[in-house]
Order: structure tokens, then sequence, then C-alpha cells
């Protein structure tokens, strides 16, 4: 059984810190689920429309990861619905991979999930108080790891993200491929 990926979308998301993740995440075979916070085509920052494949609402049990992509709006809008919070906290508690890049590390997964006290991340420079309010350590790395949360800085992190999310997940072999022939 493949293992299974939950990206959680709403209107303005930053483009390819949503596009790379599906991408590299589907063509390491895993089962990528988009979810939406209502049903219907989701309008990104710079005019991509994506297709979800559900709502927040229907998805159900955990994954073995969930990815938050970024983008202010985006960020905001995920941080205010305590479904996404929910599901945030309770893919960390249960030791599946959380993953955030850009805004949602500091406004997903610091100040409404509350999850990185203590622990090693980035995410867009702009936010790195808010990260530090949240009790993060600050790291400005363009990818940072600490235990199961991956956070990354933005748009010209998008591709090492998703090939750490990958990698974490097991396809490190896949990874270190597609790192050889995109000469990443």
């Amino acid at each position: 059984m493949a293992r299974r990926v939950l990206i959680c979308l709403a209107e303005g998301f930053e483009d390819i810190e949503a596009v790379a993740p599906i991408d590299v995440l589907t063509r390491c075979g895993f089962e990528v689920t988009v979810a939406s916070l209502a049903p219907g085509p989701v309008r990104a920052a710079y005019g991509l429309t994506l297709v979800p494949t559900t709502t927040i609402d229907n998805a159900h049990g955990l994954y073995d990861a969930i990815v938050f992509p970024g983008g202010r709006k985006n960020a905001q809008a995920l941080a205010g619905d305590e479904r996404v919070v929910r599901l945030a906290r309770e893919h960390y508690r249960a030791g599946k991979l959380v993953a955030a890049i850009c805004a949602a590390p500091s406004h997903v997964l610091g100040e409404a999930a509350g999850i990185l006290k203590g622990k090693r991340s980035s995410g867009d420079p702009s936010f790195d108080d808010k990260l530090a309010e949240s009790g993060a350590i600050v790291t400005g790395e363009n990818v940072t790891m600490d235990g199961n949360i991956i956070t990354a800085m933005g748009p010209g992190a998008a591709m090492p993200f998703a090939l750490a999310i990958a990698d974490y997940l097991g396809a490190s072999s896949a990874v270190e491929g597609f790192r050889k022939k995109w000469r990443i």
C-alpha cells in the first residue's frame, strides 16, 4: 500500500510551493490527496487554479504526512481553520510527518497549532519574528528538519522541500535519482 500524503490548500496558496510537492510525491509513487477548505477549485496567489481531490471535512484518518504550502493568504486561512489546526496537531502527536513552507510554518505550525516550541524551523524570513514568538529556533536554512517536522523558506526552496519530504517518507533512491537527473 502506498504511503499517503495530505496537502492542504486555501485561496492564495503559493503556486510552486503546492505544485512541487504534489509533483515530486506523485512521481515517487505516494498517494497524494489535495484537500481544500471548501468544495471547488482553489485559486493560487499567481493565477494557477487547482481542483482539489477532496475537502478538509472528507480527509479522514491519519496520513503518513501532512503538508502546508505557503502564501500569506493561504497560511492565514489555514491557521484560522480549526479543522486544519486539529489535523496538524493530530499528525504531529501521532509522530507523522508535518511539513510547511514559507508563511505556513509561522502561521499554521507555530502560532495556530503551537507545535514548534523548541523546534528548529525555517520559513519566510518576513515571519522570523512570528516563528521566534512561537518558541521556534529560527535556523535561516532553506529546509530544516527537526524530528517529524520539515519546514522551508519559500518558493526558491520548493523543490528541496518536496525532495526532503519524499526522502523522509522512504523514497531515498528516487530522490537521489531526481537530484542527479535534475542537477539539484
